[in-house]
């Protein structure tokens, strides 16, 4: 997480003392919750509300910060590694213009 970003998201949190209800589980819960309602911004058809999908992607990314910042986890750490272990799962000369799992490839 960036430091602006981590900072920023401390602050909004303090400022209104939400941190007792930021448990993981309550955290990880409200990611699927913003995450339906980004989906929601498509549901009809595929010309989504630009605002509205910045708000939601917003508010996804937002409760994956904290959760991480939560449990002690950088996120940059998490995603670059993360895309290491797909990479071994998904070669490219296997991969490539494919959608099916690794396990079918």
């Amino acid at each position: 997480m960036t430091d602006a970003a981590r900072d920023a998201l401390r602050k909004f949190v303090a400022e209104r003392d939400w941190a007792q209800f930021h448990t993981p589980e309550n955290l990880a819960k409200s990611i699927s919750i913003e995450a339906g309602e980004l989906l929601e911004c498509f549901q009809w058809n595929t010309d989504a509300d630009e605002q509205a999908v910045r708000d939601e992607l917003a508010d996804v990314l937002s409760y994956c910060l904290l959760l991480a910042d939560r449990l002690g986890l950088d996120p940059e750490t998490l995603v670059l590694d993360k895309l290491e272990k797909s990479r071994l799962k998904y070669p490219p000369d296997k991969a490539r213009g494919r959608s099916e799992k690794y396990d079918q490839l």
